[in-house]
């Protein structure tokens, strides 16, 4: 797929056509893999509306998940360490709006790059808890970066949870099997009007759906012997 990436990553204009590529590429990843998809909507995403979603993180299929889910173009905020892996990071450069979490200055250009890509109902994704948990945490603590960004840009937070990508795709080459993926996306929060004195609550509300909701799923919780 080389050559059609170059072609798709060589404008920013080109984006909407790049994002068609990479939902067949995922379809034929999860789908072929013997993966299904099983869906409860609290709320369904509007055409040529911004939003940013706000999924767990647990699984490297969950990017693949969440590309799924979305006909809008989703613009991604991730680490600048993935830059240094060989094809792959060149590609992740021209369509991932990267940041270092330790530099101030790299944090504060993500959102002049964000302003940027949120036109045409083109939205951003952040796995809010900045890691992968270990199999034992249900969820990690959040960093604030997602929430800051809705409220800045006044777009509605989608919190979405991912109950079986770590159990049926784990980190542990020995563990998984094919079958269905439940995704519940609940309803969203709007973020209007909104200053940033609302940060701290904003996501901690988010993240308390996202725990409530995990911490409940017997299957979720029984499968590692996770404490809550």
């Amino acid at each position: 797929m080389t050559p059609i990436l170059l072609i798709f990553t060589y404008k920013e204009t080109y984006y909407h056509l790049l994002w068609k590529l990479v939902r067949i590429w995922s379809k034929v990843l999860v789908y072929g893999m013997g993966f299904r998809l099983c869906l409860q909507l609290d709320q369904e995403i509007e055409p040529n509306k911004s939003y940013m979603f706000c999924p767990n993180h647990s699984s490297l299929m969950d990017p693949f998940v969440l590309i799924l889910l979305s006909k809008n173009p989703i613009v991604f905020v991730g680490k600048q360490e993935l830059a240094t892996i060989p094809i792959f990071g060149y590609f992740y450069k021209k369509v991932v709006i990267m940041v270092d979490r330790s530099s101030p200055k790299s944090r504060k250009s993500v959102y002049k790059k964000a302003k940027k890509r949120l036109k045409n109902g083109v939205s951003m994704a952040i796995f809010p808890e900045g890691l992968v948990p270990t199999e034992e945490v249900v969820l990690a603590p959040f960093k604030k970066g997602a929430f800051s960004l809705a409220i800045e840009f006044n777009i509605p937070i989608v919190p979405q949870v991912y109950f079986d990508c770590k159990r049926l795709f784990s980190w542990n080459f020995l563990k998984g099997s094919p079958g269905v993926f439940r995704i519940h996306q609940h309803l969203f929060i709007e973020t209007k009007g909104l200053k940033m004195d609302a940060l701290n609550s904003l996501k901690q509300q988010t993240f308390d759906i996202i725990y409530n909701d995990l911490s409940t799923d017997v299957k979720y919780m029984n499968d590692t012997n996770r404490k809550k």
